[in-house]
Order: C-alpha cells, then structure tokens, then sequence
C-alpha cells in the first residue's frame, strides 16, 4: 500500500524548493534579468520536474538538525538550478538532441538553440551566485560551493557527459556505465545529500553516511531510469521513451539485461539503506525514499 503521509512530504518538500525558486527570480539583483532570457529560465524551472535531489538536500538537513532552515533551502534551490542546467544542455542537438522534456518542449524547442545555451549558462553561474549572496554563513557558503563545484564539474558530471557520449554505438560494458552514471548523476545525489547535511549541522560521521546513501540511491536512480526508458511510455517519462536504444547508447539493460538491472538496483537500495542505520527511526522518510526511486514507473 502506498504510504500517503510519505509521498505527501515528498510533495511539500518540492513545493518549498519551487517557492523558493519563484522567490530567487524575483530578488533585485537576480529580477534585472529581462527579456527572453527571464522567460525560458521561468519556463525551464517552473516545469513539472520532480525535483529529487532538491528535495533530498531538504530531508538531510531535517535528518541532521530536526528541521528544514534557510540554507537548505537556499541549497536545494541551487542544486536544483545546475540540474536543469544539464538537462537545458544535454537536450541540445550537439548532445543528446531531443524535443521533449518535463512534459514540455525543450528549451531549445521552445525558444531556440542559442537561448537554451545561455539559459543553461545562466542558471549555472547562478547556482553559486545565490549560495555566495544567501547562505548566512560564510564557512557553510565555502562547503556548498566546493561540494556543487566538485560534483557538478570536470571531475563529476561534466566527465561523465563527456564519456557517456563518447560510448554511443559502442557495446560498453559494466565498469564503463558505473564509471559514466557515477560520475553523471550518483554525485549529485550525493552532493544534495552533502550540501543538506552541511545546513544541518551534521559531524563527520554523519556526513559520510549520508555521502554513502546518496551515492547508492543516486547510481540507482540512473538504472531505474534506463529501465525506464525500455519499458515506459513517452507521457509517463515526461521525455522520449526509447531514445537511448535508438541511439545506441550504453545503458544497463543493454550491457547487463534487465533482470540483472533490477538485481544491481534492489542492491544499490538496499545498501543505501543500511548506511543509514545509525540515524535510527529518524531515517525513515530517506529509507522510502530509496525504495520509491527503486519502483516508480515515471
């Protein structure tokens, strides 16, 4: 049975990070942005995304700290930023070249291919421009900063784009895929779960627990959502079902088989899970949601 009261946090939590959002786009210095530009960071950020890693960045400060504060808030709407960054990039002919996302056109389909450059560059730059402004404490800024920086870089996200294109219409094989959707995706699940312990306050220790978890619920997704685009439709993904077949890329069920995706998936979230063990009953909302990215069907 589908626990309501869970999915119903999830649903608050993104509403905050959207809130949050609207609220960034509108302050002084961030408002005097004007013209097209202004409308397609409204239209990529105001789509219906799910807003996982946000959301997560949240849940890790109210593990740590008993409550969501100001800089997680601020965190979360900053991770949220670079993310749709990728995916404003990722979706341009050079890369991944597709039509649809979050249910909407992409952005270069919206407005056109220059505009979704400089959309995606603008909602990079200012990912670290609000958590340099908004954060109230210049250490906890310093951490953020170098956390989204490290993992949303050349030694995180960008290699992984970087070797993730240069596999297409290769066989690949698995230490190729674990080395591109670690570096792709499991880092920014890890450094959600990074930049909201680091609001909550949370000692060494913890932080490396949380680090552990969102790296295991992160590489997860990533399979989950090979998965998903073998066996979903194109209106539950919100973006092209089947592309990744189509063009060749290296996916897990292509390399492992499905059933052995599934396998490697339960076993990513069950071990995301056990890292969580010494938080006790206090966990319980990030050990769901390790098991609802492991199931879900969108």
């Amino acid at each position: 049975m589908e626990d309501t009261s869970f999915y119903a946090r999830l649903r608050d939590n993104a509403t905050l990070v959207n809130n949050t959002l609207r609220f960034l786009l509108t302050k002084s210095a961030i408002g005097g942005i004007s013209g097209e530009l202004k409308e397609a960071l409204v239209y990529v950020l105001e789509a219906p995304g799910k807003r996982i890693r946000s959301v997560l960045a949240l849940c890790c400060c109210e593990l740590v700290s008993g409550r969501i504060n100001h800089n997680a808030e601020i965190a979360a709407a900053a991770i949220e930023m670079v993310h749709t960054y990728s995916l404003v990039h990722d979706d341009l002919p050079a890369m991944d070249n597709d039509d649809f996302r979050r249910g909407q056109p992409t952005c270069h389909k919206a407005f056109d291919e220059a505009t979704a450059i400089l959309a995606g560059d603008a909602l990079l730059t200012l990912a670290f421009e609000i958590l340099a402004k908004e954060i109230d404490q210049s250490t906890i800024a310093v951490g953020l900063i170098s956390e989204l920086a490290e993992a949303s870089g050349p030694a995180g996200m960008i290699a992984g784009q970087m070797a993730d294109l240069r596999a297409d219409k290769t066989t690949g094989n698995e230490e190729i895929l674990e080395y591109i959707h670690t570096n792709k995706t499991a880092k920014m699940f890890r450094c959600a779960a990074a930049m909201g312990a680091i609001c909550g306050g949370a000692n060494q220790q913890q932080l490396s627990y949380l680090c552990e978890y969102g790296l295991k619920i992160g590489l997860g997704f990533q399979i989950a959502d090979d998965i998903l685009d073998v066996s979903a439709s194109s209106g539950q993904l919100g973006k092209t079902a089947g592309k990744d077949e189509r063009a060749g890329k290296a996916t897990y069920p292509a390399v492992l088989g499905m059933k052995k995706s599934r396998q490697l998936a339960k076993k990513l979230a069950d071990e995301a899970i056990a890292a969580l063990a010494p938080f006790g009953e206090k966990a319980d909302i990030l050990r769901q949601l390790a098991l609802a990215l492991l199931k879900r069907t969108k």
